[in-house]
């Protein structure tokens, strides 16, 4: 399902990480980074929420906008219960609308804003998406403390948050369109190789794209999946070029390789992952590519993969979703 927009721009964005992104090469790129995982905080929950906090007065303070001018909050995490986006939440004080679309949730939550700005019935809205290593390993993984050793297909969950503001007042980036995505069953169980995952929902949600708005691949100066990783982004490549004739194979980058340093940071493997990391690359480095104009139309496709601890203990397929959002610099 695809919809088209006349009046959603993007206003301002925000990105705050944490050391291992700071060291990447989009360390300049960033709006705050954290030398310390736990931000001054107690704890790695809790420098979590305060780095959405941290996200979203940036955010504010970019946009020359106040709180009292927001009209909704809608945020993200991979957090038991998004216990980060409800803290920051209630920091915000407005109308909250707290999402899960796993490492794709920075896609779902632009997609509910810009219907809501479309329509008229609201003026602007906060995007905000967050994610912590030690907190997703503990959650979803092996915690970190244990040594485990890790597969090659494996992925690094980033540190970090990253919002966007989106409104109804033009800009020179509009949000021209966006693709609801499908769940997906690639039929695979292993949380250590997220590529092969979400790469089917990727491809699915791309030929969605192209197909509902007539379009070739080379509409677009680049298109970005979310973290597939190194492994996932040549699935995708391959099956699209080999069995569907759409050819990628120029345009087509992964925000999880982009994010990090594959030569030189071996920690992160196949790259990142998290729902901050395409969000990270997306409002940071690629934004300023399109205000520059180097590049003029862009397709975001965070991807992510929706299970949890019990799903997993209990051996179930690792189901996948993708959404894609359109930018264009006017």
């Amino acid at each position: 399902m695809t919809f088209k927009y006349k009046n959603v721009y993007v206003a301002a964005t925000s990105t705050v990480v944490g050391p291992y992104e700071k060291k990447g090469p989009l360390g300049d790129y960033f709006d705050k980074d954290y030398s310390d995982l736990y931000c001054g905080a107690k704890s790695i929950e809790q420098a979590e929420m305060k780095m959405q906090k941290d996200s979203i007065d940036i955010v504010l303070r970019k946009a020359k906008c106040q709180k009292k001018d927001l009209d909704l909050l809608i945020s993200s995490d991979l957090s038991n219960q998004i216990m980060a986006s409800n803290s920051a939440g209630k920091c915000i004080g407005k109308s909250f609308l707290g999402i899960y679309s796993a490492c794709a949730g920075s896609a779902e939550g632009i997609i509910i804003g810009a219907n809501f700005i479309e329509n008229s019935q609201i003026k602007k809205t906060i995007v905000t998406v967050s994610s912590h290593n030690l907190a997703s390993e503990k959650q979803f993984r092996n915690p970190t403390e244990y040594g485990v050793p890790k597969k090659e297909t494996s992925t690094f969950t980033a540190t970090g948050a990253a919002s966007i503001l989106l409104q109804d007042e033009k800009t020179s980036i509009k949000v021209e369109s966006v693709t609801i995505g499908r769940i997906i069953d690639c039929r695979e169980n292993d949380p250590n190789n997220m590529g092969a995952v979400m790469a089917g929902a990727a491809i699915d949600t791309i030929r969605t794209h192209l197909r509902d708005t007539k379009r070739e691949a080379s509409y677009y100066d680049l298109i970005l999946t979310g973290d597939l990783g190194k492994y996932g982004k040549e699935i995708v490549k391959d099956y699209l070029w080999q069995k569907e004739k759409i050819d990628v194979r120029d345009n087509l980058e992964d925000c999880g390789t982009i994010l990090y340093d594959l030569e030189h940071q071996k920690e992160v493997h196949a790259g990142g992952s998290g729902p901050v990391c395409s969000a990270l690359v997306n409002y940071s480095y690629i934004l300023d590519k399109l205000k520059k104009k180097e590049l003029k139309k862009v397709l975001l496709v965070p991807t992510g993969a929706l299970f949890s601890p019990v799903s997993l203990f209990q051996k179930k397929n690792i189901l996948s979703i993708a959404h894609a959002v359109s930018l264009e610099a006017i």
